[in-house]
Formats: C-alpha cells, structure tokens, sequence
C-alpha cells in the first residue's frame, strides 16, 4: 500500500480537530457547542473523544440509544445482514427484514398487550410519525384543528411545529402555523383548576365559536418540555373527554415510548387505549433511522400512496429493531431491570435536590432530571458536568431543568458515578 499524500495527511489532522466544522457546517449546530471535543468511538453508555478521553453518556442520543452504543447483540445482527448483500433500500416493498420485524412486534409487543394496531412506515424519523398521526386523524374525521398541550414538543416540520409549544421552535418556521389550540397540560396550573374545564366546556358549546377537533396529541412526559410527567388519572380523564367528543387521541411516544419510562409504551402505567401512537428514536435500537405510525385498523384510510416517503423501507433498521425486540422484550427481565435503575436515579436526583434551594425532581422512570427556579443554572451544571465527563443536557422553555436520559442498560454502578460527577457539578455552580 502507497503512503497518503501530504494532503491527505493534512487532512487527517485537521479532522482532529474542529476547525472543519466551525468553517463548513452551519450555525444552527447545537450540542456540539455544548460538548466541544470531537467523539471517536463508544461502547454502552460511555463515549471516547479522538484524545482518548472518556464521557458517561446520559444523553444516548436524544433518547435514540436505549440499548446504549454498539449494543453488541444488534452489531452482530447488523453487520451479518450487511455481509450477505440483503435489501438495503426497499422502499415499501415486501422484504424478509421487514417481515422479521413484524412478526416480532406482533410476538412481543402488540399481542401481549392485547392491541390491534395498523402499523405505517411513515418515513425515518419522529416528526414523520408525528405528521402522519396528523395527516390521518384530518382524514379520518374530517376536521382540521388538533389539540396540543402547553410546553409539547413534537417536531421541526411545519405540521409537527404547529403542535409545538416552545415559542423559538415555532419562530423558526418562518410562516404562520394553523390549526392547532393549545392547551394546560397536568399541573400547569398549580392544581389549582380544573384543566379539562375550558375544552369541555367549548366543545359542547355550539356557540363557543371553537371547531371540534380531530384529534389531541399529547406526550405522557415532556422531554423537550421540562420533564413535566402526566399523572395516570390526568390521562385517562383526557381519554375520557376523547371518547364522549369522539375526538381522536395521540400519544406521541417518541422519546418516552421504547421502555424508557419502565414499559414499552408510556402510557400503558395509566392504561389507556389511544387511537394512534407515534414511536421511532430508539425503535431501531442502534441509533439506525426507524418510525412507526400505529393506528386503531378503522382509521387506515389511506388510498395507495397517498402517503410516502422514499425511506420507509430502510432494512438495517427492520434487522436491529427485532434483534432489540428479541433480546430485550421476549419477558420481564429486561423491563425489571430498568424500572431498578429508575428507582435508583430517582432516589439520586431527589437527593441532589433536596440539597439545593429552588430545585425540585422531574420526570419518570429513566426520563428524569432537576428543575431549578434559577433559570441560568441547569445549563451551568450541564456545562460542569461536561468539565467532569459527563454528559446530560438541558430542557424545559428556559434551559431550566438538567435532564438525564442514560441508557436503559446502564449499570448500577455507572448509574451512581454519574449522580457522583451530577453531584459535583451542582455543588461548584452553587
């Protein structure tokens, strides 16, 4: 083999470091202005940066690594697919991958749950689903408005964005957004009123001046939100109003669906049974790009390709998706193990909370955090954290709120020296 040219060499040195980037790649780049190092490689739920130096990462990416990195069960499926020149892109044709991984959501998701969803390939990502639910619940009822909640987040496309309560999100549109209302979601009075009074209360009023919707979207936690957790009886009295209005329910479970919150889907804790679900961040397991749109078989009313996408069909993400659904989800294990883990980080952050004036435990199950009434201090922690080598990320409409999302298989003992480095990141920014 010829030795690489200077240039080549060059090159490679500079890729070390991030000038390339802050020359080439757009300003609307985020987190890694909050994590300036440039990651080289990763295993479970730790990341290593090109110097060598290791991150505990409580992010796993936005909620999209629920298994962690390189989960070594899905590599090996992947990697066995790729070496047999299988399907890559299938588009929407019928594929053994795809099959695979429809029996196995059949086998252990739906079937225990006793559910009978229709299951559309919106395309690869969350606010594909989200669009979908939308497009389809207009079509099913023939209305046009949709509820959503204060704080929600359910996307960056302009449908998803009208239901999106974070006002620098919206702006980012740059065109009006219609037909969406919003909403209090739980507790967003305080307890102090009723939330469901004013929709009641409009919707059964011909003269209220208010459509009737087609459909309430709603998160079981808001991730992006806060980590404002809905409480079961709040969900099933707004499943309630749904059904006498015949307005159709949406859980978007993008980021809490998967087991993150200790089951497979977030809202079967308050057992509620919604029309359609939105799922996709770690559906595939690997990080590979996967989203479901489930719907209650009435509403697939779709003409052939009146909905489509060019990556619907995406095979790598079919393969890892049932080598995650069978390794983790054939019994009770696995779901044991997380609401463990969930259990310890709650009793960690409250700790942590009870330590600090202004600071309050949010969240639920391995979707939790801190929120602090000192708004500048969630990112200042984050900032500490990262110093120390860890990785967590703000939410909430002001960056108030320090959340942590670790993989599901993390263990007790990286889940502690995380809260050890949190801890220490709080006291230095006191």
């Amino acid at each position: 083999m010829s030795a690489p040219t200077m240039s080549a060499t060059s090159d490679a040195a500079a890729e070390a470091d991030t000038a390339v980037f802050e020359r080439r790649e757009s300003v609307v780049r985020s987190y890694c202005r909050n994590w300036p190092t440039v990651f080289e490689s990763a295993r479970g739920a730790v990341q290593t940066d090109v110097h060598g130096r290791e991150y505990l990462d409580f992010f796993a990416g936005a909620g999209a690594l629920n298994y962690g990195h390189n989960h070594p069960v899905l590599k090996r499926a992947l990697t066995e697919y790729l070496a047999e020149d299988s399907i890559i892109h299938g588009m929407d044709t019928y594929t053994p991958a795809k099959r695979d991984f429809l029996l196995a959501f059949e086998r252990h998701i739906l079937n225990p749950r006793g559910m009978d969803y229709t299951v559309q390939f919106p395309g690869p990502t969350g606010t594909n689903s989200v669009e979908t639910a939308l497009k389809i619940a207009r079509k099913a009822t023939g209305r046009s408005d949709i509820v959503s909640f204060t704080n929600a987040f359910h996307g960056m496309t302009l449908g998803s964005l009208a239901v999106t309560g974070n006002s620098m999100k919206r702006e980012g549109a740059g065109t009006p957004l219609y037909h969406s209302t919003s909403a209090p979601y739980d507790d967003y009075f305080d307890g102090s009123t009723e939330d469901f009074h004013w929709l009641e209360r409009v919707w059964a009023d011909s003269g209220s001046g208010v459509e009737l919707p087609a459909a309430v979207i709603v998160e079981t936690v808001q991730g992006e939100g806060g980590l404002n957790s809905a409480r079961a009886e709040w969900l099933r009295a707004l499943q309630d109003l749904c059904r006498r209005f015949e307005v159709l329910l949406i859980v978007d479970d993008v980021q809490a669906g998967c087991g993150r919150t200790g089951w497979f889907f977030s809202f079967e804790e308050a057992n509620i049974d919604p029309d359609i679900v939105c799922l996709s961040k770690s559906l595939s397991g690997l990080g590979l790009p996967l989203a479901l749109t489930l719907m209650k078989p009435e509403l697939d009313q779709w003409e052939p390709g009146e909905h489509n996408g060019t990556f619907r069909g995406f095979n790598p993400a079919f393969v890892t998706a049932t080598a995650a659904l069978n390794e983790f989800w054939s019994d009770d294990r696995f779901v044991g193990d997380v609401r463990d883990r969930s259990a310890q980080l709650r009793r960690g952050l409250e700790e942590i909370a009870a330590a600090e004036t202004g600071a309050t435990y949010r969240g639920r199950g391995l979707l939790a955090g801190i929120h602090f009434e000192d708004l500048e201090r969630a990112e200042k922690i984050a900032a500490a954290s990262y110093e120390r080598g860890l990785l967590v990320e703000t939410s909430g409409p002001d960056s108030e709120v320090v959340k942590l999302m670790p993989p599901l298989t993390v263990t007790a003992d990286e889940l502690a020296r995380g809260l050890e480095i949190l801890a220490d990141a709080v006291r230095a920014t006191a």
